[in-house]
């Protein structure tokens, strides 16, 4: 028996007047779930547990089975897992995000944060972008790390866990009500801003008409991450699929495998296909029980705002992903359960995650017995299943 999970970021959502009253997962066109759907078990599962961040951090330790509460302890400190920075006791991880601010604006306070991602700038540009950085800003006490597109990280040694804004909840806002009180941050923060305004990087991004990646912002800041084995836990030897820092630097907290796909970039025009063909042959050729396939262009389309390319993400993931990974195994021959579902729901009209729960869907290839039943919000709720401890539900993808 092979064991899957296809993990939709951000794919859930609200109810949306433009699509007469519909979600995107259930007005997009997702011939493949619905097919599955009509065997699976339909419901709801709590990701996020009460009192914590909405993030993709908790909620994909949730997927895995691994209690936020009890395992989690700051974002970045996992990203930096996938980095391959060596945390120390008392050191902290922060994001660095290489963000686009509005340039208008006399003093650094009155700006606005125009995107999270600066057009979700290559790792190449970004690089060359955090030398400019790590020139004027790296010391004993601070040194960066580059990381992926936009996400790169921060240590900070024998820091503290302070309090900072995550700048996907604040595009288009002024930030000077959002900024960090630590005075040492603050002041590295606006300095990066002086040194990536004007930088060559940037203003040939400028006459091509992208954002530029003119500022840092720190975020996600926790301490050194203490996970154990996917293996040793649940006796399966797994595997994580993902263009993403943060879950490649899960997968090696828990000692999964992870596989880099060519082409895999964490936006709307990824390599679907290559996650695909990754698991299966994971699955069916490297000896591997489980395979964790993480796409996140439907989180990022809603962090954008849009309607259009979030549909369009969510039908790349069922036609591109989904049925060929269905595809593949059922012409193995080989048995399996898929477990397909959203981390979060990131709304496009909030343009941020919330803490609702998600619709989930748990398929076993053995099972053949039809019903009427499609999937998405309405009718995960419709059934009745509700999962209010997230982490237990890789607890059911493993029943046998």
């Amino acid at each position: 028996m092979k064991y899957i999970v296809v993990l939709g970021d951000g794919m859930a959502d609200r109810p949306i007047d433009a699509l007469g009253g519909k979600t995107p997962l259930a007005a997009a066109e997702t011939p493949a779930m619905d097919s599955l759907a009509r065997k699976s078990e339909i419901g709801m599962v709590k990701t996020v547990p009460e009192g914590m961040s909405p993030g993709s951090d908790t909620a994909n330790l949730s997927v895995l089975g691994y209690d936020p509460k009890v395992y989690y302890s700051g974002r970045s400190p996992l990203e930096a897992l996938n980095i391959g920075v060596r945390m120390e006791q008392g050191d902290i991880a922060i994001r660095a995000n290489l963000v686009t601010l509005s340039e208008e604006e006399e003093t650094y306070e009155e700006k606005h944060i125009l995107d999270h991602s600066a057009d979700e700038i290559s790792t190449e540009e970004a690089e060359v972008l955090l030398q400019a950085v790590k020139k004027e800003l790296e010391n004993g006490m601070f040194q960066f790390y580059t990381g992926t597109s936009y996400r790169h990280c921060l240590i900070w040694k024998k820091g503290m866990v302070v309090p900072l804004t995550p700048p996907h909840d604040i595009r288009g806002k002024k930030i000077g009500e959002y900024l960090t009180d630590e005075a040492l941050l603050l002041a590295m923060q606006k300095k990066s801003y002086e040194i990536l305004k004007n930088h060559p990087v940037n203003l040939e991004r400028k006459k091509k008409g992208l954002n530029p990646a003119n500022s840092l912002w720190f975020w996600g800041a926790g301490t050194k991450p203490a996970l154990s084995s996917f293996e040793e836990k649940f006796h399966k030897k797994g595997v994580m699929i993902s263009a993403v820092d943060l879950l490649k630097g899960i997968a090696v907290g828990t000692e999964m495998g992870n596989i880099a796909v060519e082409g895999a970039n964490g936006g709307l025009h990824t390599n679907y296909e290559g996650k695909a063909a990754a698991a299966v042959s994971a699955l069916l050729k490297d000896g591997y029980d489980f395979a964790y396939i993480h796409v996140e262009a439907p989180d990022e389309m809603g962090h954008q705002g849009s309607l259009e390319k979030k549909l369009q993400a969510i039908e790349y993931l069922d036609t591109r992903v989904i049925q060929r990974v269905k595809d593949s195994m059922e012409e193995s021959g080989e048995a399996y359960r898929m477990l397909i579902l959203p981390d979060h729901p990131t709304p496009v009209s909030v343009k941020t995650h919330t803490a609702d729960p998600v619709p989930y869907l748990l398929y076993d290839s053995r099972k053949q017995e039809e019903r009427d039943c499609v999937y998405n919000e309405a009718e995960a709720l419709r059934q009745g299943n509700l999962i209010q401890e997230g982490y237990r539900l890789i607890e059911k993808l493993f029943e046998e």
